[in-house]
Formats: C-alpha cells, sequence, structure tokens
C-alpha cells in the first residue's frame, strides 16, 4: 500500500473511527453509500468492496451485475455532524469491474477519462462554483408551497437571521471537511442561499459539490429546516444555478491569460469559450438535466437563454469577468447556465469536452454581446447570430442525441443510459395535468 492508504488506517485509529462510509454517484448525480468496518478497509484498498451494479440507475444490466467500489484514500475526511463519541468518516470510491478495469457508468471515471485527454495535451482544468440552494421551514409535501425560511433579498443582512446562523454552522462543517470557502450571502429570493467555493483542480470540486449538498441537507435538519438545490422552486422568484468560473493552466502558467490582449484573454481562452458556445446545445441536457431546469433558463435574470458571450455582462451564457492588471493568473470565464441540481462529474465533464475541442479545432470566437441580451428583440437577436438556448427538456434531449461530442465524452452506456431517462422523465411529465391548466380552464370551459 501506499502512503495515502497507510495514513488512513493510522487515523482510523488515532480518531477512534468505527464507521467509514464509501461514497459514489449514480449516473443521475444521486450520492450512494455503503458503511464498513475499519477491520475491512485495508482489503478495499487492494481489492475494492462488491456489490449489486444492477441495483444502481445506470450502472449495470442483471447479467453483469458484479462490481467493485475501491476508495481513494486522498478523499478521506472526518463526518463532523456525527457528533460525540465513535467517528464516522467517507471516502469517495472509483468503481471497477470484476477484472479491476474502471467501469463505464462511473460518472467520476467519465470525468477522470476527460481530465486525462486535457492532461495529454498539457492542460490542467480548475473550476470555481457559485452554489444556489433555498432553505424552506418545512419538509416539501406533495400539493402545497413550500414556506421559505425568510422574507430577505440579495445580500440582505438581517438582525438574528436564519440564513446567517445556517451559513456560518455549514461553512464551518465545510472548513471542517476540508473544503474551503470564499463567500456567502443571501440571494434574491426568500430563503435563498449561496456558498461559493474556492478554485480546485475540476476532480476534486465535483467531489466536494458531492460533500457540500450533503452538509446543506444535514445542517438543514439539524435546524429542523429543509434544504434544496431544485433549479426552479417559485414561480414569482429566482432559480437556483451554479455559476462556475473555469480555467486552464500549463504548469504554473494560466493559459486563459495573454498580457496586453483584449480583456487579458488569450487565444486559448477564445478559443475556449468558443466551443462552450458551438457545443452549448448538445451539453444542456447534462448541465441542466430536469425537467424543472427549463423553467430557471427560459425566466430571465440571472440565467442565461440564449447563447452569447460578454465582458462583464451577466445577461450572457458566458461571462468574462473584470480582470485584475497585477493578477493574471485569476483570468477566467464564467459559466452561467450549470444548475445548482447537475451531476457535476458529468457536467463538467461535457464543459471541459466543449472548451478543448474549440481549441483543438481552432473555433472562432463570434461576436461579443454588448447589451442585454433579454432587452434584444428576436429581430435582433437574429440579426446579430444569438441563437436561444434549447427551452425544454425535450429539445435538449433532441440536440443531444445527435452530438458525437456529447457520445465521445460519457461513452455509449452512460450516453444511451442517460438520454432513455431523461426521455422517461419529459413523458411522465408532459402527461401531468398541472393546477395552471385547472385554475385557467375549469372556471370557463
Amino acid at each position: 500500500m501506499g502512503k495515502q492508504e497507510d495514513f488512513v488506517l493510522r487515523a482510523l485509529e488515532e480518531r477512534d473511527v468505527r464507521f467509514v462510509r464509501l461514497w459514489f454517484t449514480d449516473v443521475l448525480g444521486y450520492l450512494k453509500s455503503v458503511a464498513v468496518a475499519p477491520a475491512e478497509l485495508e482489503s478495499a484498498f487492494g481489492e475494492g468492496i462488491g456489490f449489486d451494479g444492477s441495483a444502481i440507475e445506470g450502472f449495470a444490466r442483471v447479467q453483469e451485475s458484479d462490481m467493485l467500489a475501491k476508495p481513494d484514500p486522498s478523499t478521506f475526511q472526518i463526518l463532523p455532524w456525527r457528533g460525540e463519541g465513535p467517528s464516522t468518516a467517507r471516502m469517495f470510491c472509483d468503481i471497477l469491474m470484476p477484472d479491476g478495469s474502471p467501469s463505464y457508468a462511473d460518472p467520476r471515471h467519465v470525468l477522470k477519462r476527460t481530465l486525462s485527454r486535457a492532461a495529454d495535451k498539457g492542460f490542467t482544468f480548475y473550476t470555481h462554483p457559485e452554489i444556489e440552494f433555498y432553505l424552506f421551514k418545512d419538509t416539501p409535501q406533495p400539493g402545497t408551497l413550500p414556506v421559505p425560511v425568510d422574507r430577505s433579498g440579495y445580500f440582505d443582512h438581517t438582525a438574528q437571521s436564519m440564513g446567517a446562523d445556517f451559513r456560518r454552522e455549514a461553512i464551518s462543517m465545510l472548513e471542517a471537511m476540508g473544503i474551503s470557502v470564499e463567500f456567502s450571502h443571501h440571494e434574491g429570493g426568500p430563503g435563498q442561499q449561496e456558498i461559493d467555493l474556492r478554485y480546485a483542480d475540476a476532480l476534486s470540486t465535483a467531489d466536494n459539490i458531492m460533500t457540500f449538498r450533503t452538509v446543506i441537507r444535514e445542517v438543514a435538519l439539524s435546524q429542523g429546516i429543509w434544504a434544496s438545490f431544485m433549479p426552479k422552486p417559485f414561480t414569482e422568484h429566482p432559480g437556483s444555478g451554479m455559476h462556475t468560473h473555469v480555467s486552464l493552466f500549463e504548469g504554473d502558467r494560466n493559459a486563459f491569460f495573454e498580457a496586453g490582449a483584449q480583456y487579458q484573454l488569450s487565444r486559448t481562452g477564445k478559443q475556449f469559450i468558443a466551443g462552450l458556445m458551438r457545443h452549448a446545445a448538445e451539453i444542456t441536457a447534462v448541465t441542466n438535466q430536469w425537467v424543472n431546469s427549463y423553467k430557471r433558463l427560459i425566466g430571465g435574470g440571472e440565467a442565461p437563454s440564449y447563447i452569447s458571450w460578454g465582458h462583464n455582462n451577466r445577461s450572457a451564457m458566458v461571462r468574462v469577468p473584470m480582470y485584475k492588471p497585477s493578477k493574471g493568473q485569476s483570468t477566467r470565464i464564467e459559466l452561467r447556465s450549470l444548475d445548482a441540481a447537475c451531476n457535476p462529474y458529468l457536467a463538467f465533464a461535457v464543459v471541459l469536452a466543449a472548451g478543448m475541442k474549440g481549441i483543438e479545432e481552432e473555433y472562432e470566437l463570434p461576436r461579443e454581446a454588448e447589451d442585454d441580451v433579454w432587452s434584444l428583440s428576436e429581430r435582433e437577436r437574429r440579426s446579430l447570430g444569438i441563437e436561444a438556448l434549447p427551452r425544454t427538456l425535450a429539445e435538449a434531449i433532441n440536440v443531444a442525441e445527435n452530438s458525437e461530442l456529447l457520445a465521445e465524452t460519457l461513452g455509449e452506456h452512460v450516453f444511451d443510459f442517460f438520454l432513455r431517462n431523461k426521455r422517461n422523465e419529459w413523458d411522465e411529465y408532459r402527461g401531468q395535468v398541472s393546477s395552471f391548466e385547472r385554475d385557467q380552464m375549469l372556471p370557463v370551459i
């Protein structure tokens, strides 16, 4: 065993760890967990823990159900919410086939494979997510509107605020697990919060996002409230997104930075943006994977509905933040379309693949959107060459089904299962009769 495995085994004794939770993610982005005793961990490092893959969404057919969960010792952390007494720890796992090869259905492997392709070109991919979510007073019940914990708005500071107390406790737990937080504040909707994680490599960030969601839900439950990452829980209030800042580094050098260039953005950075724009419609089914995601995207405001880019333009899908002349390493771009509820492994994989395609094929960057894209008429947008993102999950699926980029990035199995699952979700949704229809039609028809 290596040094990291030895460190974990020593920590189990020193911290009185009685249970180790092995975490992994299914194709749809749901966190899965199996608990093992510390005595089993040494063999788990060497051989993995066997489980029935056919019982996990998208993992395997019944006739090929045996799979292995092999813990990644670099992700070892004590769970801070387990209280006093014997400790509980967690590690993320890589999912393997019985012969030890990576599982074709493991979202973590999909991202690692895409990162490896970028590394072959000399690039490391860094991400920095701004994660939004709502806090509600009670557990949501069918047929009833959830009640936010407050009526505050953007950046509001209120005495004895439940949101502020919540954010303080959540951030303390995140930092206890080695997850650095950069900012936190109240967002625009009542009960809506935002917590921004610090820059990290994309794999660490994806692991951190899965941990983040768990921590947020645990803290909410401990305070007798409910947390949700649903993209658009209210018609009249803002949706919850995950604006994500991204950059590529070549060693210690920021590949997006070029001194003296417009916005200090290098040719590589421009080509990356061009790749995101050309393939935006194709990857939207992954970055915005739920029926409800499109209620957020068509809602305007902070959510982009159109494929455009701009310098410090918050109506654009891709924003180039204001640069700091003395900090070339901070040059980056912000992708504003991602949901807070996406599968971060698959989302980061397709974002990187689209950007890298722009670099490899030397795409030309279209004209910058200098105006508020939402304020333009359809004719003005057409004249500027600004196309719309998919407006429903069905539109997104139709585009994705013909995407070579998506099929190559996700792999045949994940590509096929993911789109079939999303098609089923859309078919189930479109058969539902909504309260809107009843309220509009029953009184007059």
